[in-house]
């Protein structure tokens, strides 16, 4: 294993070098042919389609690689865990309220409609 480190390694450039291709030509793709009709904004180049996505990550996503979601999903079950029945009760009733019905469960709003 030891011997074919660079075998690995240069998978991993390959793959980066495929995605920020796809990526870069896909946001190329969209702007080109959303942005000028829409809004009478000029087309963009490859470049500049890849140098929009890397300040766009940077200014809105960081570089976190999606951990950002499972922090949350922790902590939420540490709260979960720690909730009486009636409160859990209380939450998936305070969350029916707010989304709407669940599971084939009539919403309040379809109950009172009757």
């Amino acid at each position: 294993m030891r011997r074919n480190w660079w075998k690995h390694g240069l998978k991993i450039a390959l793959i980066v070098v495929v995605a920020g291709a796809a990526l870069g030509g896909a946001v190329m793709a969209l702007w080109n042919t959303l942005l000028p009709d829409l809004f009478g904004w000029r087309e963009i180049g490859f470049w500049q389609a890849l140098g929009l996505l890397v300040l766009s990550k940077i200014l809105l996503g960081g570089w976190r690689g999606g951990h950002g979601h499972g922090h949350w999903r922790a902590r939420m079950m540490e709260r979960w865990d720690q909730m009486s029945d009636e409160e859990r009760a209380r939450f998936r009733e305070g969350m029916r309220r707010r989304c709407g019905h669940h599971r084939g469960e009539p919403s309040p709003q379809q109950g009172q409609a009757s």
